[in-house]
Order: C-alpha cells, then sequence, then structure tokens
C-alpha cells in the first residue's frame, strides 16, 4: 500500500504546492473574474432566455419563428466559436465583453427551452380559472403563469448555473483573464507545478459548482409547488 501511495503521489512536491500557495492570491483575482462572469453571463442568458421561452408558447408564428431559428442556431453553435465570433467581428475591443455577450447568448438560448418546457408544464386550466375571474390574457399570464412557471424551472436553471460556470473556462481561447487562464500563466512560470496547480484550481472549481447547486437545491425545494396544489 505503501509503495502505491508513492507512485500515486511522488510528483506532488512540497516546493511546488508551497508555489501555488504563493499565487493563491493571483489565482483568487482569476477566480473573482470567473464568478463574475459566470453571474453576468446567467442574468443576461435570463433576460434574454425568458422572454424568448414566453414567445415561443404564446407569441404567433411571426415572433415565435424567428426565435426559434435563432435559439436552435446558438445551441447548434460551439462556444468556443460564438466567442470568437463576439471578440474578433464586433468592435467590442473587451475580452470582458465579448464572454459575457457569447455566454450570455449561448445560455439564453438553452434557457429559453428550459422556460418554454415550465411554461408549457402549467395546465391549461390554470389560465382558464384566470380568466374565469375577469383577468385578461396577459394578467393570467404574468401573475397566474408565470409564477409558478418560474418556480418548474429551477432544476433546468440549476443545471445551466453549473454549465455556464465551467464553460467560462473557454473564455481562456480570447485572453480574458479569468482563472484557468491565471493558472496557465502559472504552468508557464514553473512547468513541475502543473498537477498541483490543475489539482487546486479542480478543487476551487467543485467547490464553486458544489455549493451553488446546494444553495440551489434549496431553493428548489423551498418553492417546490405541492403535488396536486
Amino acid at each position: 500500500m505503501n509503495e502505491i501511495a508513492f507512485v500515486l503521489f511522488a510528483p506532488l512536491q512540497m516546493g511546488d504546492w508551497r508555489f501555488v500557495l504563493d499565487n493563491a492570491a493571483y489565482l483568487g483575482g482569476g477566480l473573482w473574474f470567473t464568478v463574475v462572469l459566470t453571474v453576468l453571463s446567467i442574468l443576461l442568458g435570463f433576460i434574454v432566455g425568458f422572454p424568448a421561452g414566453a414567445i415561443e408558447v404564446y407569441g404567433g408564428r411571426l415572433t415565435a419563428t424567428p426565435v426559434r431559428i435563432v435559439g436552435t442556431v446558438l445551441r447548434g453553435t460551439p462556444l468556443l466559436v460564438i466567442l470568437i465570433f463576439a471578440y474578433f467581428v464586433f468592435p467590442i475591443g473587451s475580452a470582458f465583453v465579448a464572454a459575457i455577450l457569447g455566454l450570455g447568448l449561448r445560455s439564453a438560448a438553452y434557457q429559453t427551452q428550459i422556460f418554454r418546457g415550465a411554461l408549457q408544464s402549467i395546465g391549461e386550466g390554470q389560465m382558464d380559472a384566470a380568466r374565469a375571474v375577469g383577468m385578461t390574457r396577459l394578467q393570467a399570464i404574468s401573475y397566474v403563469i408565470v409564477p409558478q412557471a418560474l418556480r418548474r424551472s429551477i432544476p433546468g436553471f440549476q443545471n445551466e448555473f453549473t454549465i455556464v460556470l465551467k464553460d467560462t473556462s473557454i473564455a481562456f481561447a480570447i485572453g480574458f483573464a479569468e482563472l484557468l487562464t491565471r493558472s496557465y500563466d502559472l504552468f508557464v512560470q514553473r512547468t513541475t507545478a502543473v498537477l498541483e496547480v490543475i489539482l487546486f484550481v479542480s478543487a476551487i472549481y467543485f467547490v464553486l459548482t458544489f455549493g451553488t447547486n446546494r444553495a440551489l437545491d434549496y431553493l428548489g425545494s423551498r418553492y417546490e409547488i405541492p403535488t396536486g396544489e
């Protein structure tokens, strides 16, 4: 057993771990950018995706068809291509803004389907009941359908949040200094510490993902619509 442990952990040198810990603040700056990029991209995805989902469900052919086509194109295009397109084609001049735009619009395409499914899961009887008490169609959607749909969309949103969080690492391709980009800088400085840096950064991503999932699990259970209600 001791021989196996030696073979597995022999590459992990104390000096290299010290190098990682000495640069923890530098990696922390990348972590901050990763969190900000994730939150802003998810927010942009929600701002675009929720109305788009509602249009697909309640809009006419002239509005729903273009939304559906754009969403299909974004979901079918590799994220790396979207980021490169946003950074080099549009005169943005900022890798940070291009990353938000690329990640946000890609997320919006998936959030559209999350919210579309949540809206369609609300039985038609809810709409009929709301109209029967004098609500207009718009009022029924706003005050009866949407609150229930938002609660039912939490599990899908949880999965999308995790995906966007991990996909921020692809912003490395356009030079944005998020967590993975900064870890690469450390690889260049000390090639013997590559494994240690990878383990350290992987642990950070795991903590972020695990913490976010637990928080959204609590939110989902807290606002879950009881069966039969």
